[in-house]
């Protein structure tokens, strides 16, 4: 066995084997922070790992005006601050940054795609991009559609040869609710085969995430057990420790439940809930997980109480130190405002928590509860697997020697890993039982560093490979099961604030979990 520190020929095939064939990636929206911050910085990085083609370029669209060369030295710039490890050799950089171009369009004007595909065509002929062509959305989701149509009449949604191939990728959120959604497919699905079509999800582009397929179907002594046999519910986290602050008015009108669960966490629940796949093939992986969605028990308006809880924080501490509530950091942005005024006594949701049953027979009477919310104690995503009580304790010498049930936590971020818990014998003549961690982290195990996720999601789409993107009919089956909760904590006035910042949320939280089963509690990372 080959330790993976060490480089061997296979390794070094297998990277190779993932080099991007030549394209050229157009970023809508190039001079927003989601550019500046992750996608040419992870492009970047592609570079340098030779993952890129000699026959790549990028080009940035948006509104503000600026030539090549200028907008060559904002991504100088913005790489140097936001890059990990900012832009290294300055003459790889310069070498990279004479792949970069721009055009300065309104995305509602014919002129800018007329302009855009006289670029690209000139790109193929001088820079061998082959006519393969990467269209990413990163703009505010109300041009998404005008941008869509604006492609499709200027035949850029086609391809120019046989072997050439057009793809588009759309940034979340991929509607507000279930109609804005399929609204918004439909308009996709006019001008775009469904296979040309890569709705991103930096969470599935995570490590972690990744590794739950590894994790569970590559190791014998998991998968027999992941059942209602021995598993007695999973909960499913991701806490931020950060309040709305600046973010107060994309936050009011998103919510918690939208912002993390619909997505990423409906996401990270389908590859922790689903059957193997017949094969690693994209559609086999996908299929499977909208069999789970489909399968998750669709609760009524009636039902909304019993299955999902919600929060908003009001004043707390958060690392040692006083912040605001979320309706008082709404009051300050409206004093600095000079535009839009939001709710100062704001109904919106900043902790989100719903309760899922999974009607199959693996899942049969296991709960998954998932929950996310802002100013918690700390930063965190996690998936915990609680494994049910052993049936008969041998081990009752003490109060204190209460066995806990063994837990398997897949940490997401940050400090990427698995951890096992499990009961061990104290050293001592007494038998007395104390809970011990078997654990695994990325980074001392491999030594290397973990991509980011935009450098996979980006490299995985030049390569066609639509394994870690959200298909048309999942995301649809999201925004359906949630649907009711949505519609009922619009019309419902809720008693906000209802937990301080740096808890883990309302009590009516830890009320719900143990409800019917006194031995479930939120575990605290």
């Amino acid at each position: 066995m080959i330790h993976p520190e060490v480089e061997n020929p296979l390794r070094e095939e297998m990277r190779m084997e993932r080099k991007a064939p030549p394209c050229v990636v157009v970023i809508f929206g190039a001079s927003g922070d989601l550019n500046k911050r992750k996608l040419t910085p992870a492009l970047y990085s592609l570079y340098q790992q030779h993952l890129l083609s000699n026959g790549f370029a990028m080009v940035g669209f948006s509104r503000t005006k600026m030539d090549h060369q200028a907008f060559r030295d904002l991504m100088t710039e913005t790489t140097k601050e936001f890059g990990e490890g900012g832009i290294g050799d300055p003459s790889v950089w310069e070498s990279f940054s004479q792949t970069l171009f721009y055009i300065s369009g309104d995305p509602n004007n014919p002129e800018a795609y007329q302009q855009l595909s006289d670029l690209l065509n000139n790109l193929d002929r001088e820079h061998g991009t082959a006519g393969n062509r990467v269209f990413y959305l990163s703009t505010p989701p109300e041009l998404y559609t005008p941008i869509i149509k604006q492609l499709g009449a200027a035949k850029l949604n086609q391809a120019v040869s046989p072997e050439s191939w057009v793809r588009i990728i759309i940034e979340k959120p991929f509607g507000y609710d279930l109609p804005s959604a399929l609204r918004l497919n439909g308009d996709v699905g006019v001008v775009f085969n469904e296979e040309q079509v890569y709705r991103i999800d930096h969470y599935l582009g995570k490590e972690t995430v990744q590794n739950i397929l590894a994790f569970r179907f590559a190791n014998g002594i998991f998968e027999p057990i992941w059942n209602h046999n021995f598993i007695d519910h999973v909960q499913i986290t991701a806490a931020e420790a950060v309040g709305a602050g600046d973010r107060v008015g994309y936050y009011e009108a998103a919510g918690a439940l939208r912002d993390m669960i619909q997505n990423h966490l409906l996401q990270v629940f389908s590859l922790v809930a689903m059957e193997p796949p017949v094969s690693l093939d994209a559609n086999a992986i996908r299929d499977e997980k909208q069999k789970v969605m489909m399968a998750v028990y669709p609760f009524g308006y009636d039902e909304v109480s019993r299955f999902a809880v919600r929060g908003q924080y009001g004043a707390g501490t958060s690392n040692g130190k006083a912040v605001a509530g979320f309706r008082e950091e709404i009051k300050a942005f409206n004093e600095k405002s000079k535009g839009h005024k939001y709710n100062e006594e704001s109904n919106t949701e900043t902790y989100a928590m719903v309760r899922l049953m999974v009607n199959n027979w693996r899942w049969a009477g296991v709960p998954f509860f998932i929950r996310s919310g802002k100013r918690m104690p700390k930063r965190v995503s996690e998936v915990a697997i609680q494994f049910k009580r052993v049936p008969h304790l041998l081990f009752r010498q003490t109060k204190a020697d209460r066995i806990e049930p063994n837990t398997l936590v897949i940490r997401i971020q940050p400090d990427e890993g698995i951890t096992l818990k499990f009961g061990a014998k104290m050293p001592g003549q007494a038998m007395h039982i104390r809970e011990v961690n078997m654990d695994f982290q990325y980074g001392e195990q491999f030594g290397r560093h973990s991509p980011e996720a935009y450098e996979r999601l980006l490299l995985d789409c030049m390569l066609g490979d639509p394994t870690l993107f959200a298909r048309r009919d999942m995301v649809e089956k999201g925004w359906e099961l949630l649907t009711p909760v949505l519609d009922v904590w619009r019309d419902e006035p809720a008693n906000f604030p209802n937990y301080e910042a740096g808890s883990w949320g309302p009590a009516e939280a830890d009320t719900f979990i143990s409800h019917g089963a006194a031995h479930r509690r939120w575990r605290k990372p």
